[in-house]
């Protein structure tokens, strides 16, 4: 009876993704569990980064140096370390480890993302996340915003039993709503578990969903599948449920990014950082780049 009480009440798993190595920006390590080559996008999500942890010594440590987007946003969320932006329009941010900055690039923006100062004089880690979210096509050419959030202002929530910790990035969770204004719905939540934690989490009605573990092991969906290991990421499918998320592990901490969005269901152009709807919209983002229509940092 238990298993036909879980199989109405929560999402199966779609599929188990695997994170892929490389480096990007100046040459900083990334696990990447889209887009690859067996899996573009999942609408509205783009791409997904994981910056590793490498302990990085005096002088080492690589950023992403002046270049444009259009079209979409970029969500950064720091775990470890600092980062400074900078950009075409003079706005300079600086993130710390729990802050975000969600990015509307709109009609077109130039910026870099480096390391702070003191981890590039004294060495240290960089840790966290990068997440392109796509922009509906009327708001495609929208003109570019940013909103920085302190760790101090992302509301966190607990479960009841005290074994659950979320930190509401963006969407509604335990009661608690973030305070990040979204062009589309969107839920981005940083969840932490304990032994023998259980949690689920209410979506929206025909919401795409995804998981991607940062550290332990987790039991997904009304079949309690397992799955282990940092890079994991876990698709669910397109049900009208919400999402199981158990902690596997006998003594760990499970850690666990749960990203969820309306999808847009519209015609996805991309060529590095422009993501538009046909390949003429790509052709004059490049045009418009390349003329200087957007923009360059200041002693660029």
């Amino acid at each position: 009876m238990k298993d036909i009480e879980r199989a109405v009440a929560y999402r199966s798993v779609l599929e188990v993704c695997n994170s892929t190595a490389g480096k990007e920006g100046a040459g900083f390590s990334i696990l990447r569990p889209f887009p690859t080559r067996t899996l573009s996008y999942v609408d509205p999500f783009l791409l997904l980064d994981h910056m590793q942890p490498v302990p990085l010594k005096p002088g080492e440590a690589k950023g992403a140096p002046d270049h444009p987007h259009r079209g979409f946003e970029t969500v950064t969320y720091l775990l470890e370390g600092a980062m400074e932006h900078r950009d075409s329009a003079g706005n300079f941010g600086r993130l710390t480890a729990g802050d975000v900055q969600w990015m509307t690039a709109g009609a077109g923006v130039v910026h870099s993302e480096m390391p702070g100062p003191e981890l590039l004089q004294h060495g240290g880690v960089l840790h966290g996340f990068q997440i392109w979210v796509d922009l509906p096509a009327a708001l495609k050419m929208t003109a570019p915003r940013y909103q920085d959030l302190s760790s101090a202002k992302i509301p966190v929530a607990v479960s009841a039993d005290g074994l659950t910790e979320v930190k509401v990035i963006a969407g509604e969770s335990l009661g608690i709503k973030a305070p990040t204004g979204t062009h589309t719905p969107i839920t981005f939540l940083h969840i932490k578990m304990a032994a023998g934690a259980v949690f689920t989490q209410p979506l929206g009605s025909g919401q795409n969903a995804l998981v991607y573990i940062v550290s332990g092991t987790a039991r997904f969906g009304p079949g309690a599948e397992t799955v282990e290991g940092t890079g994991k990421m876990v698709r669910f499918a397109l049900e009208d449920r919400s999402l199981y998320l158990e902690n596997a592990g006998a003594d760990d901490r499970l850690d666990l990014l749960v990203l969820a969005g309306q999808p847009l269901n519209q015609p996805v152009a991309r060529y590095g950082p422009f993501v538009m709807n046909s390949e003429a919209e790509i052709e004059q983002a490049l045009v418009d780049y390349r003329s200087g229509r957007m923009g360059q940092i200041a002693g660029a």
